[in-house]
C-alpha cells in the first residue's frame, strides 16, 4: 500500500443547523457533532493512521480529539486547516449576506471573489492548505497514514488544488458532509509523485478497486 490522506471534516455545529456562515469564527460541536465524531473515529481507527493533525479551531480540535482517543495518537494542530476566513460575512445566513453585501454576492454567484471587508480569498486558502499537506506528506513514509481534520470550504479548495486541477473545476465539485472525509493516496504509477483522489464526502471506509483502469500489477 502506498501513502495516505484523509481529510476529514469536523462534526456539527449549531451554526450548521442554522446555515450561517463559520468561517473562523470559533463554534464548538453540538450533541449530534459529538456523535458524528464518535462514529466516523470508530471507523477511521480501523486504518490504523499514524498521525493526526487537527486545525487549531475547536470543531475540528475536538473532532480530531476523539480520534487521538481511541488511536493513542496525540493531535497536532496546525492553523494552516483553519476554515477559509468570510470575514464581515461571518455569523450571517445566505439571505442576510445578499441583504448585506449584495454587489460582492452577487460577483460570487458569478463565480468571481466576493472581496467582503475582512475575508480570505479562495487561492489563499487552497494555498496554505496544500502547503500544510506537503509538509506533512514529506515526513510520512511507505504505508503511512496521515489524517487532517479541517472544514469544509478549506478542504474542498485545499484538496482540488493539491491535486493540480484546473481553477475553473474546483466549483464541480460538491461541498462536503459533517463527519464525512476524502482520501488521497499515492498511486506509485506512472509518477511516484502523483496523488489520486480515491474517495470524497465518503461515510464508509475505502474499500479497494478492482477495474481495468487499475496501475499494471507488473509482468
Amino acid at each position: 500500500m502506498s501513502r495516505r490522506v484523509i481529510v476529514w471534516r469536523h462534526g456539527r455545529t449549531a451554526w450548521n443547523v442554522e446555515r450561517r456562515v463559520q468561517g473562523q469564527t470559533d463554534i464548538p460541536l453540538d450533541e449530534v457533532g459529538l456523535q458524528q465524531a464518535r462514529e466516523g473515529a470508530a471507523r477511521l481507527a480501523s486504518l490504523a493512521p499514524h498521525r493526526i493533525v487537527s486545525s487549531d479551531m475547536s470543531r475540528a480540535a475536538d473532532t480530531a480529539a476523539v480520534l487521538g482517543d481511541l488511536t493513542g495518537i496525540t493531535v497536532e494542530r496546525d492553523v494552516r486547516f483553519r476554515e477559509r476566513s468570510f470575514g464581515e460575512r461571518e455569523g450571517l445566513t445566505l439571505t442576510e449576506s445578499w441583504q448585506r453585501f449584495p454587489e460582492h454576492m452577487a460577483r460570487w454567484s458569478d463565480g468571481g471573489e466576493p472581496h467582503i471587508p475582512g475575508s480570505e480569498t479562495t487561492d489563499e486558502a487552497a494555498s496554505r492548505f496544500v502547503e500544510a499537506v506537503r509538509d506533512y506528506i514529506a515526513e510520512l513514509e511507505t504505508d503511512q497514514t496521515l489524517v487532517v481534520v479541517s472544514h469544509g470550504g478549506a478542504s474542498r479548495v485545499g484538496v482540488c488544488a493539491f491535486l493540480g486541477l484546473p481553477r475553473e473545476t474546483w466549483e464541480s465539485f460538491g461541498g462536503l458532509n459533517n463527519c464525512s472525509w476524502t482520501v488521497l493516496e499515492e498511486s506509485g504509477w506512472p509518477d511516484a509523485s502523483r496523488w489520486r483522489l480515491v474517495e470524497w464526502n465518503a461515510g464508509t471506509l475505502p474499500e479497494p478497486v478492482m477495474s481495468d483502469d487499475e496501475p499494471p500489477a507488473g509482468d
